[in-house]
């Protein structure tokens, strides 16, 4: 147990010093090339003279097959992996995890992709600002403002904190590497098949809702550590508004988890998040969430940042200290 703890302590810093070069393959970009596979050859038709009613239902059956396929791959791959390390010897089981740990965050990969933005809007104004955000988010950005650019980059690292460091870290404490990485692959199907629109609203339904279970508890466990961030990461976030606009806000989103994180980062920053999104060309109705004590800027992004490396650094020491406590009683 030791060196699950030791490689899980390496892997961490590793993502906090590297993050995610693009010259390096990711997994993830592999899963999501599965995925991307999978999707072209299932969620087609199924035939002609066949009831609207029956067709998605089979849609829904491949999206299942597709999801389930995803996951035993994911899993086989990374058990794989792990044994082959830990067959050479111990040392190599050790970099094995740490690496595969490493590549299961996204702590600084988050920060470097929202502060693109953060950049984008201070030098070069809002059209850059625009483009940048387009990058991390799935709305249309074209009809937003710098206050909407703004918004926009911090819902994505607040939703984040949960979906890329807090959830996939806790998995990775619980199940080592593997259970990290099948983490990963629900939630990279989520983000590729997950959408209410002609297309995915059935074939990706059981993504999105598997998405949602694993999330369940990671998101609330997130929401409270970022409490505790806020009241420990200085003065430039209200703990005592974080907790009370989590209490009242946590459930004005579509998605039983998004709000939770982006519920206590509003309430912490004291601005309004979330409101009316343009999705492929339509408006979508969206619940603020938010008091708006004060007008959102674009220094929010560094702000936003530091509260969730602060969350991580929380988590990070709370998954220590219980599998350390597991080794001392086991």
């Amino acid at each position: 147990m030791c060196y699950h703890i030791f490689a899980f302590i390496a892997g961490f810093v590793l993502d906090l010093l590297i993050g995610d070069p693009h010259f390096i393959p990711h997994p993830v970009r592999l899963i999501g090339s599965l995925i991307s596979f999978l999707d072209k050859r299932l969620n087609c038709g199924a035939g002609y003279n066949i009831s609207e009613k029956k067709l998605n239902l089979i849609k829904y059956k491949r999206g299942v097959l597709l999801a389930f396929t995803v996951i035993f791959a994911t899993f086989a791959i990374s058990v794989i992996i792990i044994v082959a390390a830990n067959s050479i010897n111990l040392y190599a089981g050790v970099i094995a995890e740490a690496v595969m740990t490493w590549q299961i965050l996204a702590t600084k990969c988050l920060r470097v992709e929202s502060m693109r933005v953060y950049d984008a809007l201070r030098t070069d104004g809002v059209d850059a600002g625009r483009m940048a955000v387009s990058m991390i988010v799935g709305r249309d950005t074209s009809v937003l403002d710098a206050a909407g650019v703004t918004r926009a980059a911090v819902e994505t690292i607040a939703e984040n904190t949960s979906d890329g460091v807090i959830a996939p870290m806790l998995y990775t404490a619980i199940g080592g590497p593997v259970l990290g990485f099948v983490y990963k692959a629900v939630n990279t199907m989520d983000s590729m098949l997950g959408y209410k629109n002609d297309k995915y609203m059935y074939f990706g339904r059981f993504a999105a809702r598997l998405d949602d279970v694993v999330n369940f508890i990671p998101a609330r466990i997130s929401a409270y550590l970022m409490i505790a961030a806020a009241f420990i990461g200085g003065r430039q976030f209200d703990g005592k508004n974080a907790y009370r606009i989590f209490k009242r806000d946590r459930f004005n989103h579509a998605s039983p988890n998004s709000a939770q994180t982006e519920s206590v980062c509003a309430g912490a920053l004291r601005v309004q998040l979330a409101g009316d999104a343009v999705y492929f060309g339509k408006l979508v109705k969206k619940k603020y969430i938010g008091d708006g004590l004060r007008e959102i800027e674009y220094e929010d992004i560094k702000r936003a940042n530091r509260l969730m490396y602060i969350t991580a650094f929380l988590c990070e020491l709370l998954s220590v200290a219980v599998m350390s406590l597991v080794l001392i009683l086991l």
